[in-house]
């Protein structure tokens, strides 16, 4: 399964941004060895059911560290079967681009 998800908590700092809190998520996941990836909106991660939530659950609770609320925003693609395609995903639409 791939999940794109994205926290944010209350607060932030005094410009109301939230980058500090994001990183602290981003860096749950990294550390997790699931395959990953981060862009300005969400982060990626791909695994078995249980192994991400578990990270999704634990990015959560490091962005929210010291914040009263969290929010999330969560996407899951369920294909059982199939691995690897946080990357393939994306190389077959490439591929359809070159294509023409």
């Amino acid at each position: 399964m791939i999940v794109a998800f994205s926290v944010s908590p209350s607060g932030g700092d005094s410009e109301g941004g939230v980058s500090e809190a994001v990183a602290r998520a981003v860096k749950v996941v990294r550390d997790s060895g699931l395959p990953n990836s981060t862009n300005a909106m969400f982060t990626n991660v791909e695994g078995e059911w249980d192994e991400v939530m578990d990270v999704v659950k634990r990015a959560v609770q490091a962005a929210g560290e010291g914040s009263p609320r969290v929010g999330l925003v969560l996407k899951a693609d369920i294909r059982p079967g199939f691995e690897g395609q946080l990357d393939a995903k994306v190389e077959r639409v490439e591929d359809h681009l070159r294509d023409g």
